[in-house]
Formats: structure tokens, C-alpha cells, sequence
């Protein structure tokens, strides 16, 4: 039966479409819409980011080249430019939100037991932000600078499977601390942050809520020294402290103790300060831990390679982030695949397969495992930080 059947309208069956049509529902998507509905606006997004489409008018030439196969295709609105461009600009973003992070669940339950490089039994998370500039003159309600514009995608990285499990897309002009305010935060969990979130006032709920906090001291940080614990020097630990903070409103902000951990990296002959509330884990662990950070970056850097985040296809807010969210959904759609269909293949090869053979009328798994493909492809981007010194973690200022 597969064979009959397009592999873009079997990759589609791995959606929980009873799921959309109740995001569609929760928001009214479908209200007053004859033919061109929200489905189908999801299928003509998935399909553009899949193929790497440019622009509305090259999705509306390329689908409708294939018009014989589009009801196989799942697509049964007539494909217009002008019809999927109001469409991104007045249906609601958070249709698209919401089934994204109800893909983002199934995912993390298929990961939960992948190896991320440390031996932990809590959830870890790497927590940053990436900009996307934009023309503020397109663009005018993104505003970041007197004469630019840019949108940040705030991301709360499950280093498992390194599977976003949280999203927030913001102005450029929203400070990344802000974020710490917009998390629930869950208890016994580790969430690695760089020095751009010490904000102690923050800190503190995450401690309050019984979870752990990484990240790294600022150069002016103010503390005194409580007493030190016994560290192996030979791997590179310099000193492993408790302490608390110095200053009057630090100290009101953050009344508790604090551990404090120097690293030597000899690779890159620069040495790094950790602080962390969590007093069990080993100190070389809490080092190992911040190295998976690196992973949140990598995960910046592939979708923007080999996803279409960076141009869009819209200039409305709505538009903007419709397509964001759809990206997202798609690169979960692509590790959800990779893992129930057990595939030995990077998330890049899977996607440049999917590119070329969407209208073939192959079973998915033949496709996908019918020749020898390589991951080694150094133009891809991993989602793996073990190689990386730990020197090369970025900071912000």
C-alpha cells in the first residue's frame, strides 16, 4: 500500500493529525475557510522546507508542476501564492506552536534514553539564544537597533536526543536574562545557561524549585570563600569551593551558598569559572556538563544551514513565526522518523534524501535504507560536543 503512496504523504502519516485538528479547533483556523485549509498550509510550509523552496511563487510553480500527484500528496486546497500568503499572515501562529510542541513531546519520550557524553540520571538542558537579523524596513515591528531589526529564538535544548523542549520567539531587543522568568521550571533538572542568565534574582527560583543551575562567573563576580574541598589537579581542577556572595543586593538576591569550580583547559591555556548550586555531582562533571552546552549552538547552526529560518516567505509577525514554527516541527518530524524507523543516518542525509525523493512512490524505509549512504559529510553539522575543548564554549559579554 506504501508503494502507491508518495513518500511526502508517508513521511506526513507520522504526524498525529487528530492532534492538529485540534490545535486548528482550539484557535478557529478553519473558520470561514472553503478549500485552502489549515492542513493544507501546513503541507505546502513542510513541503518548501523540506525542498528548500525560495519564495511563495517557486512553492506555488513546483507543486503545481506535480498537480497529478497532489491529492496523493495529501493537498486538497487549490495551490496559490496569494491563497498560502494571507494564510501565513492572518491564521494564527500558535496553531502551528502548539502541534510543534506536541511533536516536541513525542520526540523527547523516543530520546529519553540516548547518551548525550555524561552519566547523569536527571534531565539536562542547555539554555540559549540565537539572532536572526532582519530588515527593519520589511520588518518593522521587529525591533533590535535605530537601524536593524532581528527576531531571537530563545531554546531549551534537552541534551537527550538534542530536542528543543521549549521555544520562545522574541524581538532582537529582549535581553536573554528575561527568558529565566518564562521558564516552568522542573524540579531535579539541570539547566546549563552561559553568563548572559547570572541574574541571582533568577537564579534563586530555579533553586527555590528544587533544580540545579551551570554557568559561568562574570569577571567582576564579588564572593567570599567559605572553605574548599580536596580536587585532583591532574585533570585540570584547580579549586572546588563553597561560597557565598558579596555585595548587598546580591546577597539579598541570592541569600544561600554557592559552589564555586576552576578549570585549567590545557588545550587552549585558559582557565574557566563555574558556578553551580548543585553540591554532589563530581566538580570534572559539572565541567563535562558545561561542554554539552555546545550542543544548543550546534543546533543553531544546522537549522539555520539546512532549514528556511534565515529568509521568510512573509514579512507579518504571523508569517514570521508560522514559518519558525513549522521549521521546528519538521526537524522533529525528521528525528522522530530517524529513530522509529531505527535509521543509521544523520539528520542531514535524511533530510537531503527526503529533498530529491518526495514524489517518488517508494516505501519510506526503502528509500531511506536502499543505498549506501554516508554520514560523513563535512559541510553538515553534528549535534555532538565531545570532540570540542572546553575552552571553545562561547560566553557572552
Amino acid at each position: 500500500m506504501n508503494a502507491e503512496k508518495p513518500i511526502f504523504s508517508q513521511l506526513m502519516e507520522f504526524l498525529p493529525k487528530y492532534e492538529f485538528r485540534k490545535s486548528v479547533d482550539r484557535y478557529r483556523g478553519n473558520y470561514k475557510v472553503k478549500s485552502f485549509t489549515c492542513w493544507d498550509q501546513f503541507l505546502c510550509m513542510a513541503f518548501a522546507q523540506l525542498t528548500y523552496r525560495e519564495s511563495l511563487r517557486d512553492i506555488q510553480a513546483c507543486l503545481r508542476a506535480t498537480q497529478g500527484k497532489l491529492f496523493r500528496m495529501g493537498f486538497r486546497g487549490k495551490i496559490s501564492r496569494n491563497t498560502l500568503a494571507n494564510a501565513n499572515g492572518v491564521r494564527d501562529w500558535r496553531i502551528y506552536g502548539d502541534f510543534g510542541l506536541i511533536m516536541i513531546g513525542q520526540a523527547r519520550s523516543l530520546y529519553v534514553d540516548d547518551d548525550f557524553g555524561v552519566q547523569l540520571d536527571q534531565t539536562a538542558y542547555a539554555l540559549d539564544s540565537t539572532t536572526i537579523d532582519l530588515c527593519l524596513s520589511l520588518f518593522p515591528w521587529a525591533a533590535f537597533r535605530k537601524r536593524k531589526g532581528a527576531i531571537k529564538l530563545h531554546t531549551l535544548l534537552d541534551l537527550r536526543g538534542s530536542i528543543p523542549s521549549l521555544v520562545l520567539i522574541t524581538k532582537g531587543n529582549v535581553h536573554d536574562v528575561n527568558i529565566l522568568d518564562d521558564l516552568i521550571i522542573e524540579p531535579g533538572a539541570i539547566y546549563i545557561m552561559d553568563r548572559a542568565y547570572v541574574d541571582f534574582a533568577r537564579l534563586y527560583r530555579i533553586n527555590q524549585c528544587k533544580a540545579f543551575f551551570i554557568t559561568r562567573t562574570k569577571s567582576n563576580f564579588d564572593f567570599k570563600r567559605l572553605y574548599s574541598h580536596p580536587i585532583d589537579k591532574s585533570t585540570g581542577l584547580q579549586c572546588d569551593q563553597t561560597i557565598v556572595l558579596n555585595g548587598y543586593y546580591a546577597k539579598k538576591n541570592y541569600p544561600e551558598k554557592l559552589r564555586r569550580i576552576r578549570y585549567w583547559d590545557a588545550d587552549r591555556k585558559k582557565r574557566l569559572t563555574f558556578l553551580t548550586n548543585n553540591f554532589d555531582l563530581p566538580a570534572l562533571t559539572i565541567t563535562e556538563l558545561y561542554r554539552c552546552r555546545w550542543r544548543v549552538e550546534l543546533f543553531f547552526k544546522w537549522i539555520k544551514q539546512h532549514l528556511r529560518i534565515k529568509a521568510f516567505y512573509g514579512t507579518s509577525e504571523n508569517a514570521v513565526k508560522t514559518q519558525i514554527w513549522i521549521a521546528i516541527t519538521v526537524y522533529v518530524l525528521v528525528a522522530i522518523v530517524k529513530k522509529r524507523l531505527s535509521l543509521d543516518l544523520s539528520l542531514y542525509t535524511i533530510l537531503q534524501i527526503l529533498s530529491v525523493t518526495l514524489f517518488e512512490k517508494t516505501p519510506i524505509l526503502q528509500a531511506l535504507t536502499s543505498m549506501d549512504y554516508t554520514n560523513q559529510d563535512r559541510k553538515s553539522t553534528r549535534l555532538n560536543s565531545s570532540h570540542i575543548p572546553l575552552s571553545r564554549m562561547p560566553s557572552s559579554a
